[in-house]
């Protein structure tokens, strides 16, 4: 097992460039196997998750040209199906929560999927109603073998209809869609989740010959087509890095630009991080995060303590939640933090009490957490990375750390962050990964 060993509380500075979107790569990788013809993607992120997701697809005979480390050409013109009731892919996908993704292109051009129990994160329970309930209203069966732990889902004719979501899932919209497109007749899904890296598939499918009408909002229209042609994809950066970078400047007081961050595609995440007090300017497509010897959390017009929430886009990511939490233990002043998706994210809150952080959890979805205002400076002790979110806080709190932290279980936030440590030391950061 590996480990982050940190000598915190120095200050860095520097540029960092964010990795291509976790989120979108997916989904964007998933949806190659809509197609017989190339696809190439650039911008895609270096990390196991992804290349995990990769690796299923080469072992389903899928063509994978990776000329560079970001650059994939992905041609799906013999896909091994039988690969799919293997053991092998059994373990591997049952590792991956993003192979839940194949399941849609997969019934739209083969008619015939296999989803696995839902692996990834230990952030609390990941339905798959809404996947599985679109599936059954688009004309598929499916039901559960205990024996292989897979949720088998068939579909001779997929046809179009309507339907309103329970819930505006980011990834079951995505699934959705995907199985829609090549659908007969028209698909009107409301209350669609309608975040960024949605709009990146919807796009990437227009060009490849889909009809998506309604890209962008919570209604989307797909008249289906008989066939998907090749297409080029740039991926968005990772918006969840650059909030974490931002998190991160303000917590050990230093001075960082964040390069090319496609503005017009982070909402209100830097808008709740000033919020916190944190000072940005805005150059360009770049974030510069000054250093700041204090920054204090605002307070509502009415004086009430400050509540930062995560809500389904163009609301706070859930995502960032973590990140914003952390970043409040050495702001001046309160906040309370409310998760309100996930039932077991907050609890790495406790690694932080016992850096010195003042923070109440109140239940398993908030936590009051006072700010500390520079009075004294967390310390650094050995903790674990329970997800891949809490891990990156859990390393933000220990750079900004007096002393030395090790941060064990660190696949967690390899799965989600390219060569991290690598990329802080290029930013004066003393940060050592160990066996």
């Amino acid at each position: 097992m590996l480990s982050f060993e940190v000598n915190g509380g120095k200050k860095l500075q520097g540029e960092i460039i964010p990795q291509g979107a976790k989120n979108e790569a997916l989904q964007i990788i998933s949806a190659v196997l809509l197609t017989p013809e190339k696809v190439t993607i650039t911008n895609i992120p270096d990390i196991l998750d992804v290349n995990l997701l990769i690796e299923l697809l080469g072992e389903m005979n899928v063509k994978v040209d990776r000329p560079q480390r970001d650059t994939c050409i992905f041609q799906a013109d013999n896909v091994n199906i039988d690969y799919l009731r293997s053991e092998d892919y059994r373990k591997k996908s049952g590792r991956l929560r993003g192979s839940v993704m194949l399941a849609g292109p997969l019934l739209a051009r083969f008619r015939k999927a296999f989803i696995p129990k839902p692996g990834g994160d230990k952030i609390g329970r990941r339905r798959l109603d809404t996947h599985i309930i679109g599936f059954e209203k688009l004309g598929a069966t499916f039901n559960y073998e205990s024996g292989d732990g897979f949720f088998h889902l068939e579909a001779q004719n997929l046809k179009g209809t309507y339907m309103l979501l329970d819930e505006p899932s980011v990834t079951g919209t995505a699934n959705i869609v995907m199985a829609a497109v090549m659908a007969k007749g028209t698909t009107t899904i409301y209350n669609a989740a309608c975040e960024p890296y949605l709009q990146q598939l919807c796009k990437m499918l227009t060009r490849m010959g889909a009809r998506i009408s309604g890209i962008g909002s919570n209604l989307l229209v797909i008249e289906g087509v008989g066939y998907l042609g090749g297409t080029e994809h740039r991926m968005l950066p990772d918006m969840i890095e650059i909030g974490s970078f931002i998190g991160l400047a303000a917590m050990t007081q230093s001075d960082i630009t964040i390069k090319n961050v496609s503005l017009e595609n982070l909402g209100v995440i830097p808008e709740k991080f000033k919020q916190l007090g944190i000072q940005m300017d805005f150059i360009g497509d770049d974030i510069h995060v000054p250093a700041q010897e204090m920054y204090e959390i605002q307070t509502f017009l009415d004086g009430s303590v400050l509540t930062v929430y995560d809500h389904p886009w163009p609301g706070f990511t859930p995502d960032l939640i973590s990140i914003v939490l952390v970043t409040a233990t050495q702001a001046k002043g309160s906040v309370l933090i409310h998760q309100k998706m996930f039932e077991s994210r907050l609890f790495f809150v406790d690694k932080l009490i016992d850096m010195g952080a003042r923070i109440i959890l109140c239940d398993p979805h908030r936590a009051a957490v006072i700010g500390l205002g520079r009075e004294q400076n967390l310390r650094g002790i050995t903790m674990s990375s329970p997800d891949i979110r809490a891990g990156v806080s859990l390393l933000i709190a220990a750079l900004s750390a007096d002393g030395r932290s090790t941060i064990q279980n660190i696949e967690q936030i390899d799965r989600g962050y390219q060569h991290i440590d690598e990329r802080l030391r290029k930013l004066g950061a003393d940060i050592r990964r160990i066996s």
